[in-house]
């Protein structure tokens, strides 16, 4: 298992944490967007920050839209879906008070996602994506999700994720 150590600066707030990730610990993961496992996809970087999560990702420059200063608007929204359910993940085994790399696996799958574009998002600057959960109960979370670009926010999402049995990932 891979520690990354992670600093955030923005104009409001700095962070520092030393911590596993949670797509780090979560097996058999081959999305595109979250999975540690998929060596062409984005492969980002979720931690608990407080009672909500934080993830700092690096747009490279094939992640343009039309404009090659822009990052693309899928791109935005995979990241954003990607980091919500991987919350809601983590959230489910912190609530049963298990790691999560523990027996028996937990996995989340997005039912509803809504993406609202604020302002273009600079494609050679870090995104900062900061969520919270909203609501909770056994089987659906309810998450909410910004995404920053040099401390301005750029996008914001909500994402609607629900609990499927492991088997539900199996080919």
């Amino acid at each position: 298992m891979r520690v990354v150590p992670i600093e955030i600066e923005t104009p409001k707030w700095r962070v520092i944490m030393t911590k596993h990730a949670f797509q780090d610990k979560i097996g058999k993961n081959h999305c595109w967007g979250c999975g540690n496992l998929n060596e062409h996809g984005l492969q980002i970087k979720s931690y608990w920050d407080g009672d909500g999560s934080v993830c700092t990702w690096q747009p490279a420059a094939h992640h343009m839209a039309g404009p090659k200063h822009i990052l693309n608007g899928g791109i935005i929204a995979t990241i954003i879906d990607c980091h919500c359910v991987c919350t809601a993940i983590a959230a489910a085994y912190k609530s049963e008070d298990r790691e999560i790399d523990s027996e028996p696996p937990i996995w989340y799958a997005t039912v509803a996602l809504n993406v609202k574009y604020l302002r273009a998002t600079p494609i050679d600057k870090p995104v900062v994506l900061r969520a919270k959960i909203t609501e909770r109960t056994e089987k659906k979370t309810i998450l909410t999700c910004s995404l920053l670009s040099d401390g301005k926010e750029c996008a914001t999402g909500e994402v609607v994720a629900v609990r499927v049995p492991f088997t539900w990932r199996e080919d």
